[in-house]
Parts: C-alpha cells; structure tokens; sequence
C-alpha cells in the first residue's frame, strides 16, 4: 500500500504531460475531421480542348466535332501553332486535335486515318483522350458493319447518316453506378486517422509519464531502502506494474470518450468497438514498453529524448503520421519489428470491413495476438533487468 500511495503522489506531479499529449492529440485530429459529409460521389470535370479541324465540317466529321463540344469545353486559340503550345504550357488548353484533311472521305472507304493529337499529359488530357478513343472505335466498327452489309467498299452519304444515328445512339448510352458498400468511409477514414495517431499520444504518454514515475522510485535513496526491505522485487514490480496500469487505463478511458465527440457514429458501429479493443491491446504494450524504459533508463533529463525516439520514430515508420500507402515498401518492412506496426495495420483492415466473420476478423486478432506477444516480451526483459540491478546492488 505505501508503493501504491507514493506512486499517486508521483503520479499528481506529471498530470502536466498527460494534458500536453491530450491537446496534441485533439489539435491533429480536429484538423483532419474538417470534412463531414459522409456520401461519397463522382462528377466528371469537362475537360478544355481545343480542335483543330482541316476537313470539311459535314457529316462524319462534322458529328465527330459535335460530340466533341458537347462532352468538352472548347477553347479558341489563334490558329498557329506558337500560339497552341503556349496554351498548352500554360494549360489553357489540356488536349489538342487535329482533324486530317479528307478525314470524312477516308474513314468511309473503311480506312483509319490518325488523328494527331497534343496533351498536357494531365488526368484531363487523360479524359479527353479517352472520350475521343470511345468514339473513334464506335465509328469504326459501324463503318465496317455498315459497308459489309450493304457489299460496298465506299459508304454512300445515305449510309453515312445510318452510321451517324448509330453513333450518337451508342454513345449516348451512360452506365448506371450504384455504390453497393454501405460502409461510411469518410467516418471509418476519420476513426482510423484518430486511431492511429493515438498511436503517438498513447505511447508519448505512457512513457514519459510512467518513466518519471519509475525514476522516482529508481533515486539510490530510495532503491536502497526496498533492496533492504523485506519486500520481494517481484511483488514490488507488480505493485509498480498494476499502478501504471491503472494510469494507463484512465489514459486509455479518456482518449476513448474523446473520440465519440471526435469521430461522431462511426464509434457507435461494431468498427467502433474493435478499434476500442485494438487501442486497449496496445495501451497494454504501450505501459510494458514504458515499463521496460523505465527499467533502463534512470535519467529524468533524458525522458523527452527517449520519447521522440520511441514515440515519434515508430509512429513515422509505420504510418501514424503519414498513410500506411504511401510508405516506401522498405520503411513498412523495417517498421515490421516494432508494435505500433502491427497495431495500426490493424485500424487500416478495419476500415475496409463490410461484413463480420471469423474469416475477416483474423489478420485483426493475429495482428493484436502479435502485440500481446510483444508485451510479454517487454516484460520478461524488465524483469530480469531488475533482478540483475538488484544483485548489483
């Protein structure tokens, strides 16, 4: 009872930096929640093109033109080409055509004739591109069907307007989308980016604050008076251990409550449960890799330095600051040794997660069994580092 009092007494001292973490917390993952709307759509933007055409502007060619400006925005620019490179540099203009002279009469003997083009390379120039490969290819292949039926080489300008009603009936066409996930992304986007950020919170917590608790109990005045004591190390470590649990439970409690006004419902959903279950696993090895710091290091001035190492380091190499997609394959094989890792991949799958099973839940509870082990470890190695300071001493 009198270890379990005096770490109390400790504990009241660095209420500080649990505050100090909580605000860090809050600042990062407001910023991050700015978007609310939960419905996830898609509009295309027109692209800006410009078409250059050196054929007669009737029939196909004149429906190539008119399908063009429908679908896109159309940009005058003067007519050299000094003047469309400039557009085109300062994207002005993303995609240029160029209708080839006789472009009507060769495409209705059945030929192919190229149209050059110039892009921007941008995902505009992109879409242009793909609107005129689209109709390229339609009226390509009513062409040739028209020709073989009719037993001709050369459509005629009746043929001409059959294949142009055939065109504009194909292309009019638009797929209908229906989104068939019901998951609310932008909320589990939201849960996953607080999750995983408390990654940081929990471990600069647990460490700094658990390690100056340590310290004081560490001080020779004081490691001497309990190596003399008739108390066992063991019970001492247990009672230290059980008292920093107790504080990493609280601090756990008070991120959780925090995220039901962060996050919103998603925290309402069985998601919302097991991203509580995943951060209680790692609080656990959080307080153990506290604890073992604590064991190693005796320094208090060197606390704020093993902090940005352990904390700060892990949580760049295994996705807390930045998303997991878009670390370098070598960073998330390096960061495979360490908790954290293991822990906020864990988040990562449980945002994708649509329907409950032992199947989906499995890399989950194998990534928090991996955690669990760690902590078992981190505690074998605290142990046996105060059984040997003891006997030092």
């Amino acid at each position: 009872m009198t270890v379990f009092k005096t770490f109390l007494k400790v504990l009241n001292k660095c209420k500080f930096s649990v505050i100090l973490n909580t605000v860090i917390l809050l600042i990062f993952a407001g910023a991050n929640m700015t978007i609310s709307d939960t419905q996830v759509s898609f509009e295309a933007e027109k692209p800006d093109i410009l078409i250059v055409n050196q054929d007669v502007s009737i029939g196909i060619t004149q429906n190539l033109t008119k399908y063009l400006e429908e679908n896109c925005e159309i940009i005058d620019v003067k007519d050299n080409e000094d003047a469309i490179n400039d557009a085109l540099f300062y994207r002005d203009v993303n995609y240029v055509i160029y209708i080839p002279q006789n472009y009507r009469q060769d495409v209705l003997k059945g030929e192919k004739p190229e149209i050059q083009i110039k892009s921007t390379g941008d995902y505009q120039a992109s879409y242009a591109e793909m609107l005129l490969a689209r109709y390229v290819k339609v009226q390509n292949i009513y062409v040739e069907e028209m020709a073989k039926q009719a037993e001709k080489t050369v459509i005629d300008e009746k043929l001409e307007n059959q294949v142009i009603e055939k065109i504009n009936e194909t292309i009019s066409k638009e797929t209908q989308v229906e989104m068939t996930s019901k998951l609310d992304t932008t909320g589990l986007e939201k849960a996953t980016f607080y999750y995983n950020f408390a990654n940081y919170t929990l471990l600069a917590g647990a460490i700094l604050v658990i390690c100056l608790i340590l310290s004081s109990f560490h001080e020779e005045r004081i490691r001497k008076r309990t190596i003399v004591s008739s108390m066992k190390y063991q019970k001492h470590n247990r009672i230290l251990l059980l008292g920093n649990g107790l504080f990493a439970l609280v601090l756990w409690l008070f991120y959780v409550l925090i995220s039901f006004f962060v996050v919103g419902n998603v925290m309402f959903s069985i998601q919302g449960l097991i991203y509580i279950i995943n951060s209680f696993v790692f609080t656990l090895c959080a307080l153990t890799i506290a604890f073992l710091v604590g064991s190693i290091i005796n320094n208090k001035n060197a606390m704020n330095g093993i902090v940005n190492v352990i904390a700060l380091g892990s949580s760049f190499l295994c996705g807390a600051f930045v998303p997991v997609e878009w670390l370098p394959d070598t960073v998330l094989k390096i960061a495979h040794i360490l908790p954290s890792y293991w822990y906020i991949q864990s988040n990562e799958l449980i945002k994708t997660i649509e329907e409950f099973s032992l199947e989906t839940l499995k890399p989950i509870m194998i990534n928090m069994g991996v955690v669990l082990l760690f902590s078992i470890g981190f505690i074998i190695v605290a142990n046996l580092i105060e059984r040997k300071k003891r006997k030092i001493a």
